[in-house]
């Protein structure tokens, strides 16, 4: 969380230091819209998405939904029972629906065990895995069902009577279960340990489960770090993210296949990790994302399949700014969300014989086209080692050369993920770094917290 104090606090510094056509202040950053996609309907028509939007007097958010046409046009507002149609969960020959709930498995509150004790809000427990992030551990698991189209049941869990999460948490979603080409199997994501070993384990494996037979499978028992994402190609080629190290969650990411027993790594050559990626629609490559030079960019590996060529990574784009999610490929065009620094995320698209961006959103142009946005500009500096190190410097509005302005060096911790060209809305932790200078402000202080830390950073 601490990467995202660069950003917000540069532009916090700019509208105290500066006159500016519009300052950008804690209200009008907390009046931007979040933007997230849902999904793109069967025809592949539109892409659905929805519309996160603050309100400051409720201290809550709203939700908007809507829809635009893959063809270019005006985006259309819709309502929540019409987002059902992009549903990527419908198996392949459109007979059963997958679908995750949370099921209760561990009696973890003082009301579960101990019966006589309705009222306890107690949480007991004896091991450690007690807490995802903000969200105490319950006793209940995420899991994955399925069950006919259309019925009324409640579904079939895959993994009954399980202690175990799929999807992952805190992060995991429907990313974590997919069907199988021909809808007789059922490809999930869990981490089949407890306790301690839960909490020091990155094992999660990808598990195969026979509808049949409801047997379970694990296809990737042999790795000891991440395996992830799986998802299939039209020809029925599984590809997922891997991880190889045990315990070390900032391990490079590959892009595995397999196919008919046999796993190939793509990118093993290529000095670089996947973020995510999705397949060609022809099945003889795959695009993904993945950091670079402080900016996270499109790319391309060719899958040759039992040809004895070794596959070639290519990188698409070029620029200051970060891809965060490919939605979908479609003749020549790559649909992304994309933000920078200074704009947050938006649908464009990516012509992959141009290489060109269009965005297709514009949904935070009219506060953007308002305001006095800083200069960010990406320099090398030598280390004391003599190596070359990236940092992103980033001016005030109207920065005038003759004037001395308080300054904030910001060291990215990690190493997780790079100090790339994200886009943060998250004023709790815009000057996290800060916070220690800040333990000993009057209430009052604590609630216009930026301008006490602004003033006692320098």
């Amino acid at each position: 969380m601490m990467r995202t104090s660069l950003v917000i606090l540069s532009l916090i510094l700019s509208t105290n230091l500066v006159m500016s056509q519009q300052k950008m202040t804690p209200e009008s950053l907390w009046s931007l819209k979040r933007l997230s996609v849902m999904g793109v309907d069967e025809a592949q028509q539109n892409i659905y998405y929805k519309l996160k939007i603050p309100n400051v007097e409720e201290n809550n958010f709203y939700t908007e939904f809507y829809k635009i046409p893959i063809k270019g046009g005006s985006a259309t507002k819709i309502s929540e029972d019409v987002v059902d149609v992009v549903s990527n969960n419908i198996s392949p020959n459109k007979k059963y629906e997958l679908f995750n709930k949370t099921v209760s498995i561990e009696e973890v509150t003082g009301k579960d065990r101990y019966k006589n004790l309705p009222k306890s809000n107690a949480y007991v427990y004896t091991d450690l895995d007690i807490r995802h992030w903000d969200t105490w551990n319950d006793g209940t698991y995420s899991h994955v069902f399925y069950k006919a189209k259309d019925a009324k049941e409640e579904g079939i869990d895959v993994m009954p009577e399980e202690p175990y999460y799929s999807p992952q948490r805190p992060f995991g979603g429907d990313e974590d279960y997919i069907w199988g080409p021909n809808s007789e199997h059922i490809y999930y994501v869990s981490k089949k340990v407890k306790g301690k070993a839960y909490a020091q384990s990155t094992n999660t494996d990808i598990y195969k489960y026979n509808l049949k037979t409801r047997k379970t499978e694990n296809l990737t028992e042999e790795n000891k770090g991440y395996d992830m994402q799986p998802a299939f190609s039209k020809d029925g080629a599984l590809a997922y993210l891997q991880m190889k190290t045990e315990g070390y969650e900032a391990d490079k990411n590959d892009i595995i296949i397999l196919k008919d027993g046999v796993k190939q790594n793509l990118t093993a050559q290529w000095d670089g990790t996947v973020a995510s990626f999705t397949w060609n629609k022809d099945g003889k490559s795959l695009y993904f994302k993945a950091p670079v030079d402080g900016t996270i960019q499109l790319f391309e590996v060719d899958y040759p399949g039992r040809k004895r060529k070794m596959p070639e990574v290519k990188q698409l784009s070029e620029g200051e700014f970060d891809v965060k999610s490919i939605v979908l490929q479609k003749d020549n065009k790559l649909f992304v969300t994309k933000t920078d620094m200074n704009h947050a995320a938006e649908l464009f698209t990516f012509d992959l014989k141009t290489k060109n961006f269009t965005q297709l959103t514009h949904i935070n142009d009219e506060i953007y086209n308002n305001l006095d946005l800083p200069n960010v500009e990406k320099r090398y500096v030598t280390t004391t080692d003599g190596k070359k190190m990236l940092v992103w410097l980033i001016l005030p509005p109207n920065f005038d050369t003759n004037k001395k302005y308080p300054t904030l060096v910001y060291a990215q911790g990690g190493p997780q993920s790079p100090l790339s060209q994200f886009y943060s809305f998250r004023m709790e932790f815009s000057t996290h770094g800060f916070s220690r200078l800040c333990r000993d402000c009057t209430k009052s202080q604590r609630n216009a917290r930026t301008r006490c830390r602004v003033e006692r950073s320098d």
